[in-house]
């Protein structure tokens, strides 16, 4: 069972794929969006015209599936490519200049990379208190919930294969989030379908 948690920066997704990495033994694959952009000297906080977006979204896509192709079986991981689709989504405008052909393109693929990697989304919503943290993506409660709509329209996309399940956003405590993950994970282990 590959696991792939989504949803917004600053939801607590690695922290989260830790423990519950701790707490099953599937091993833990961390991606690293951040470091992608300081590797081509980029800030994420920053605004950027759509062309340079869609490119470092392809560079952050290719550096995550490279991490979970190393993976050799099961594991966990804090972030999918309906993150990445999401926020190349959202950084379009009325007045943005758009290569409809090439957002579709990189779209299509987000879909085909998360297929072939997640057997279970775990939509991790907005809900802990937000933490400022140097070269992390704009701390914007406005646009952490157009995020979260956007990946929950995305995980909702019927070319999605895989199983999702939406952590309500009042479950902010760890351990709770952590029991709630593993429950549904023994029951698809049993064959149960959760609901």
């Amino acid at each position: 069972m590959t696991i792939g948690l989504c949803g917004s920066h600053r939801t607590g997704k690695t922290t989260l794929a830790e423990d519950i990495s701790q707490r099953t033994g599937i091993p833990f694959v961390k991606t690293s969006t951040s470091e992608v952009f300081k590797e081509h000297g980029l800030d994420p906080s920053k605004p950027m015209e759509f062309s340079k977006r869609l490119w470092i979204q392809h560079k952050i896509l290719d550096a995550a599936e490279k991490a979970w192709n190393s993976s050799h079986g099961q594991f966990i991981t804090d972030r999918t490519p309906l993150d990445m689709a999401a926020y190349t989504l959202a950084d379009i405008q009325g007045s943005t200049e758009v290569d409809f052909g090439e957002l579709e393109g990189y779209l299509g693929r987000c879909i085909r990379v998360t297929n072939a990697f997640s057997k279970l989304l775990v939509l991790v919503q907005p809900g802990i208190p937000l933490v400022y943290e140097t070269g992390k993506a704009a701390l914007n409660e406005g646009y952490l919930e157009h995020l979260n709509f956007l990946i929950l329209g995305l995980c909702n996309d019927d070319r999605i294969k895989g199983t999702l399940l939406y952590l309500p956003r009042d479950i902010t405590d760890r351990e709770a989030r952590v029991k709630k993950v593993v429950e549904v994970l023994d029951s698809l282990k049993a064959g149960i379908r959760p609901r």
